[in-house]
């Protein structure tokens, strides 16, 4: 549990892509023991669920910041601009929160 309160508080603080994706995926691995600790055949099941959504989503928010990156030349937050990538990242972020 610690280490989801440092991804989250990490999140928080940086400005860099790379950095808070690294941070979601320090989030997304720390609560899969947390959702199979219970050994029953459902809880396993939740927890590659959980990993799936939380690859794809993943896939999709790298692939919208490396779109900026390519676009702004920088991995900044504050510069992204283009309607298309804010909206991958966005849906990327929504299916993370889900």
């Amino acid at each position: 549990t610690t280490s989801i309160i440092l991804s989250t508080a990490l999140i928080t603080s940086t400005t860099h892509w790379l950095m808070t994706w690294t941070c979601l995926e320090i989030n997304t691995l720390s609560m899969i023991p947390l959702i199979s600790k219970p050994n029953h055949p459902r809880a396993t099941e939740a927890a590659t669920k959980y990993y799936l959504i939380q690859t794809m989503a993943s896939t999709a928010m790298l692939f919208g910041a490396t779109t900026n990156a390519l676009n702004t030349s920088n991995w900044e937050m504050h510069l992204t601009m283009e309607p298309m990538t804010t909206t991958i990242i966005t849906l990327a972020l929504m299916m993370k929160m889900a």
